[in-house]
């Protein structure tokens, strides 16, 4: 895998993700407070959900690339952009709704106590935090820091995937706000 290539495509990603996700703050109140018959969330949940989620994340990805940073003067960097093998069959399965079960944390639920301006403005600076960050490890860095992911079995990751899962994610609630809409509109 070219690791360069590799970060070319986490940007393209994160900008289609993050694109989409703020069309939805575009939608007519009557669709973002839709009420799902099976239960789930509104997208104005959904919305505030991708927002927390991203919070929590980046606070690992700015972790790890701080220490991913502090290793740059290691040897260890061809080594590892030499090595390096990205299993995107596993990680494809997190940008899919529904692929396996997902139980996330408490603190990671919509409150309701977000306005939806505000929402979509952290979610805007959490995307250019992301494009930060991989030009700060652009010489393939953010492979010398890795931290374990539970969310379906990952195992360690490294920076680059942490910021291309966060991506993932968003693009999984994506699907679900199409289904809510699908469902608002179908007679």
């Amino acid at each position: 895998m070219d690791i360069f290539r590799f970060i070319q495509e986490i940007k393209t990603h994160l900008q289609l993700s993050f694109d989409e996700v703020d069309r939805w703050f575009e939608k007519k109140r009557r669709t973002l407070d839709h009420q799902p018959s099976n239960g789930g969330w509104t997208v104005r949940q959904i919305l505030e959900h991708i927002y927390l989620t991203n919070f929590y994340l980046l606070i690992l990805i700015e972790k790890g690339a701080k220490k991913a940073l502090r290793n740059y003067s290691t040897p260890d960097l061809a080594v590892e952009i030499r090595n390096y093998v990205f299993d995107r069959e596993k990680f494809e399965e997190v940008g899919e709704y529904g692929a396996f079960e997902w139980i996330r944390p408490e603190h990671m639920e919509p409150k309701g106590e977000m306005e939806l301006h505000e929402i979509r403005s952290l979610i805007s600076m959490q995307y250019h935090q992301c494009l930060i960050y991989l030009d700060r490890m652009k010489n393939g860095e953010g492979l010398l820091c890795r931290t374990t992911m539970t969310v379906n079995g990952l195992g360690k990751i490294n920076v680059y995937e942490y910021i291309y899962f966060l991506s993932l994610h968003a693009k999984r609630h994506l699907t679900q706000m199409k289904n809510n809409e699908s469902e608002l509109n179908t007679p």
